[in-house]
């Protein structure tokens, strides 16, 4: 995207932006429609929210000085973007159906919503932007794959930690480096038991939902996002949860190598997180065996070796996420996308006793949390994909710390979501 400045100078100029409807006006979509504002050659048409509250409220917090319609009917709606007005709706399919909009950015947070806001865009020949991690890791291969057959491009956005982090791994693998871990530094401490209680008071001195936070705290956040990076680029967690060492950024390239190297790892080749003062960086650690190489990484200061550290000290969540709708777009790429099949499943781990009876509450809740593991020890023991939790109905006690498994719930045969991931699942054993 050398010129993609350029290139959205030329679409405003000639007065065909491309046109975004956005999928969720909370922190995230917010962000969205203050950051569009500030660049050309693109504009969000349409925003879609619960309530017509949710959708004013993003408007005026990110100051949208747009002519604003608000209606849930396609025709009104459509005559209203025609006429170079914006649309705010309670009705999603909006988003996906009107004709003159490209690209749908999901920033709900909920992998039914995702499933459904995809699909539907797939039908109508929309680019899709994934803000939706935990929709990705349970059924983002399906989606790529229906989106390539539609002739449309599905894609997480940029911005967020995995993305932040494939840039340095595509970077690393075009220069012909091994790639021995890629990962993050974690944002918040680690309580894997971490509830919307504990947190309440914290959450809202930060002005965050406090579910949203607990997500954060308790490790499932981290744990999806590498799922993400892992069935992006075939790296694997080496343990199950993966370390998440305190280390500083200093130590990263000493800590994540082989342990026969004084590191923590059994394998190269893995993603993992640290916690220390990382964050809100990314990394990568390469290494090479070119011995012309590796003095001119010395005269580089990059280190003596064997290990060397790809390290970017920034990632501006959704402010970069218009990006990827452009990207979409303009080049017909994507700015990260899921392998054809799960490297590795995120999975849903009790955080208290759970008794036979109860229904599974959402993410950053007080059932359970996430953790990562490879995608075929999952389906060889039957652990619940994390995506899937929701809703579901226990049918016997699981005590705290057990992974959760099909066996133990019952799930609604209504959910798109499990529909689309029971076909996801045919694809890797047909």
């Amino acid at each position: 995207m050398n010129a993609v400045d350029e290139k959205l100078r030329a679409l405003q100029q000639a007065g065909t932006p491309i046109e975004v409807a956005l999928v969720g006006a909370g922190q995230m979509g917010t962000d969205i429609l203050a950051q569009v504002q500030e660049m050309v050659g693109i504009r969000v048409s349409v925003v879609v929210d619960i309530s017509w509250e949710r959708v004013e409220t993003a408007l005026n917090v990110s100051e949208c000085q747009a002519d604003v319609v608000y209606t849930d009917e396609l025709e009104e709606a459509d005559r209203a973007l025609r006429a170079g007005k914006m649309v705010g709706t309670t009705n999603a399919q909006l988003a996906t159906s009107l004709p003159s909009i490209q690209v749908v950015i999901d920033a709900t947070g909920s992998p039914e919503m995702g499933a459904r806001i995809s699909w539907n865009a797939i039908k109508h020949k929309k680019h899709i932007v994934m803000m939706n991690v935990e929709c990705d890791v349970t059924i983002g291969p399906i989606l790529s794959q229906m989106a390539r057959n539609a002739g449309v491009i599905y894609s997480l956005a940029a911005g967020d930690e995995p993305a932040a982090i494939m840039d340095i791994y595509r970077f690393a693998k075009a220069l012909g480096f091994e790639v021995i871990a890629a990962g993050k530094g974690k944002n918040n401490p680690l309580d894997i038991y971490a509830t919307p209680d504990s947190l309440r008071d914290k959450a809202l001195v930060r002005g965050m939902n406090p579910h949203m936070l607990a997500e954060f705290v308790d490790g499932t956040k981290t744990m999806v996002e590498m799922a993400a990076v892992s069935n992006a680029t075939g790296l694997v967690p080496d343990v199950r949860g993966m370390h998440g060492p305190r280390c500083n950024l200093e130590d990263l390239k000493s800590v994540f190598c082989l342990k026969e190297q004084g590191g923590i790892l059994n394998k190269a080749g893995v993603v993992d997180y640290a916690i220390g003062d990382i964050n809100p960086g990314v990394f990568v650690v390469v290494t090479t065996k070119h011995p012309r190489l590796i003095s001119s990484l010395v005269q580089r200061d990059m280190g003596t070796g064997p290990n060397y550290l790809l390290f970017r000290p920034y990632h501006l969540c959704s402010i970069e996420t218009p990006l990827t709708a452009v990207q979409a777009v303009i080049y017909s790429e994507a700015t990260m996308q899921p392998l054809g099949h799960l490297t590795s499943e995120c999975i849903a781990v009790a955080k208290r006793d759970l008794k036979a009876g109860e229904v599974l509450d959402g993410l950053g809740g007080y059932c359970y949390r996430g953790s990562i593991e490879l995608a075929e020890v999952a389906r060889r023991d039957k652990l619940l994909p994390l995506g899937l939790a929701k809703g579901a109905v226990l049918t016997r006690d699981v005590g705290i710390d057990e992974v959760i498994t099909y066996d133990d719930v019952r799930l609604d045969g209504d959910s798109l979501l499990l529909h689309l991931r029971r076909l996801q699942d045919q694809m890797v054993t047909v």
